[in-house]
């Protein structure tokens, strides 16, 4: 008789390139969109947000519905990572932070597998972040593992 055993205890643990950003809470995300490139935005206001939201629901029946958000305490931190191959997870993090703007990384990691799989789907995923209103600018840098 014999028996095999595998410890996953190896596995690596990702660590954020910067400070996490635990005030920023995941509101909308989908894995199916018609944006085909890396995009970001910092949406203030409703508007913005029934904008964004037409242009994704012209591929769809029925559309996604719009997220209820109170502008005058939050916004929006929308990254679209466009043509991706497989599925993907974002980790967030601060890397600098000064009384004028805010630098954020966006790093882009493999979501974790069963196993091999030998041809990954295309994906053109969006995440909608709420966080509090802050009177910075914005800036993301986008890093690739």
């Amino acid at each position: 008789m014999t028996c095999l055993l595998s410890c996953k205890a190896q596995k690596e643990v990702h660590t954020p390139v910067g400070e996490p950003m635990e005030d920023m809470v995941l509101l909308a995300h989908e894995d199916f969109t018609n944006i085909d490139a890396f995009e970001t935005r910092v949406i203030r206001d409703a508007k913005s947000l029934n904008k964004f939201y037409g242009e994704i629901n012209k591929t769809r029946k029925p559309g996604l519905p719009v997220p209820m958000v109170d502008f005058t305490k939050d916004m929006l931190v929308l990254l679209c990572l466009g043509e991706q191959k497989g599925e993907k997870k974002l980790v967030l993090s601060k890397l600098t932070e000064t009384d004028q703007g805010m630098t954020i990384a966006v790093e882009v990691l493999e979501k974790e597998k069963d196993g091999e799989i030998a041809v990954q789907p295309m994906y053109f995923p969006f995440y909608l972040y709420k966080m509090p209103l802050v009177d910075k600018d914005l800036t993301f840098q986008r890093i690739d593992n």
